[in-house]
Order: structure tokens, then C-alpha cells, then sequence
């Protein structure tokens, strides 16, 4: 019991944030490559996915991090550098994992197979970035937005212009909220030798992640001009762009605790967003 416990924990499924990062724009996808009325088994299936493709990735970040965690405040407790799992464990797990996840993806068109392969292969590939470049979370960005694409493909839609939109927007809004991550983290991983944006944009960080959210709110403004968004459905625009306006006054003098809540804060971005389609398709 203890052992599936500290794999549990290992899997980050006691903290759903990424699951909840992850979901969000696979279900803004969804909704709109199905018109607002996508087939709920293949709903149940992308939200299964999306939690066991987390937590996949959260085991192998911890297999990948192993050696460093114990150095960080925040990570040190984590069940491989507590001991709770091994290193063997950990990968076994995360093979598992993939075999579950593959098991769901199976159930699709084989376009949308074909790109889980590419997808996992990102999501595995990101916990080794940091080592050699200040931009992983360009790499988290595109691991996070494969299930946009594959909600496409799975649908069968012709939206392409649109599926790109979100896949970019996605993409710029993941390395905004987990450079405020990478900011709570920067001092730990600054005297360890990781790296991230928090790191490579300085002392412009707050700048930097502000531009990156300009840029989100355009994309997704864009998106809801070309599937025709009633007027008062734009208020949830106006609203993500008054949560990242809270997510500034947070990160303002860059206290890690408060850098971490802003990046915590961005599953209210996506559920908004999510409930701007919602409204759109359905009333």
C-alpha cells in the first residue's frame, strides 16, 4: 500500500495541475472540431488520455531529475529522492503507463495514432532539455498541445487553420505559465545548473511573460472570430485577460510562493476559455 501510494505521488494524480493544463485546450479542440457536439466516447477517451499521458510525463521527469531533486526545497520530498521508489520502479511505471495510454489511443483513426507516437516522444524528450537548453518549456509547450491536433485528426475535421491557431496559442501559453513556474524554482536550479526561461529572460521575465499572454489573448481572439463567436461570448476573453492581469500583481516582486500560485492560477484561464466555447455551441 505504501508503495502505490508513493507511485501515486509519483504521478502527481494527488496534485492535478498539469492534468487540468493538459485537459483544457484538448477539450477547447474538441469542442470546436465537433461543432460543439463531439461523441462523448471520444471525450472520455481524451480525458483518460490526457491523465495517463500526465502522468507518464511527471514519472519520467522524476527519473530524469532524480539526481537533482533532492537539491531543490520544493522537490526533495518527491518519492524518488525520498527512496519511496527507485530509479527501476519509476520506469517501469512509466512504461506501463505508455502501455495504457496507448491502449485508449488505439481505440482512434490511425492519424490520430500515428501522431500519439510523436507526442510521446516530445513529452519524453522534455525532462532532458533542460540540461542543454534555456528553452524547455518550448518543448513542454508542444508536448502540452499534440492533444489539440489529435482532437482534430480524431474528428476527422478540415479546420486546420483554426487547429494551428490553438496549437500556437497553446504553445505560447504554456511558456508563459510555467516560465512563472521556472521562477519559483530559478534560484535552486541556477546553483544545480538547470535551465530554463525564467533563467534566459533575466530580469525581463515579467515582461516576457506578459508579451507571451498578448500574444495568447490575439491567437484566441482570432479562433473566435473565425468560428463566428457571438459578441457576449468574447466576455470570456475579457476575463483571461483580467486572470493574467492577477497573475502580474502576483509575480511582481517575483516571490517564488506567489510565482508558483500565478502559475497554479492558469487552470482558471483554460476553464474559461472552455466555458466561452461551451456557451458559444450550446446556447
Amino acid at each position: 500500500m505504501q508503495k502505490l501510494v508513493a507511485f501515486w505521488q509519483l504521478m502527481r494524480a494527488d496534485r492535478p495541475i498539469g492534468t487540468y493544463l493538459l485537459a483544457w485546450p484538448t477539450l477547447w479542440a474538441l469542442m470546436i472540431a465537433g461543432a460543439g457536439e463531439p461523441p462523448l466516447r471520444i471525450v472520455v477517451i481524451f480525458l483518460l488520455g490526457t491523465f495517463v499521458m500526465r502522468s507518464a510525463g511527471c514519472v519520467i521527469n522524476d527519473f530524469a531529475d532524480r539526481n537533482f531533486d533532492g537539491h531543490v526545497r520544493r522537490t526533495r520530498q518527491r518519492p524518488i529522492p525520498a527512496g519511496k521508489i527507485s530509479a527501476t520502479e519509476a520506469m517501469i511505471g512509466f512504461i506501463a503507463l505508455l502501455a495504457i495510454a496507448f491502449a485508449l489511443v488505439m481505440q482512434l483513426n490511425t492519424q490520430t495514432v500515428m501522431l500519439s507516437f510523436l507526442a510521446a516522444g516530445v513529452a519524453a524528450l522534455y525532462p532532458f532539455c533542460k540540461r542543454w537548453t534555456h528553452l524547455p518549456q518550448i518543448v513542454l509547450g508542444i508536448a502540452f498541445s499534440f492533444g489539440i491536433l489529435m482532437a482534430f485528426t480524431a474528428l476527422e475535421s478540415e479546420q486546420w487553420f483554426i487547429a494551428g491557431l490553438l496549437f500556437l496559442a497553446n504553445v505560447i501559453w504554456t511558456v508563459a505559465y510555467d516560465t512563472e513556474y521556472a521562477m519559483a524554482d530559478r534560484e535552486d536550479d541556477l546553483q544545480i545548473g538547470l535551465q530554463s526561461t525564467a533563467i534566459l529572460f533575466g530580469r525581463f521575465d515579467r515582461l516576457a511573460i506578459g508579451i507571451m499572454q498578448l500574444v495568447t489573448l490575439a491567437l484566441l481572439a482570432w479562433v473566435l472570430y473565425l468560428i463566428n463567436a457571438e459578441p457576449w461570448v468574447w466576455l470570456a476573453l475579457v476575463v483571461v485577460s483580467a486572470l493574467f492581469g492577477y497573475q502580474h500583481w502576483l509575480i511582481r516582486e517575483r516571490e517564488p510562493g506567489k510565482c508558483f500560485r500565478a502559475f497554479l492560477h492558469n487552470h482558471y484561464v483554460g476553464m474559461v476559455f472552455a466555458i466561452g466555447l461551451a456557451v458559444h455551441y450550446w446556447f
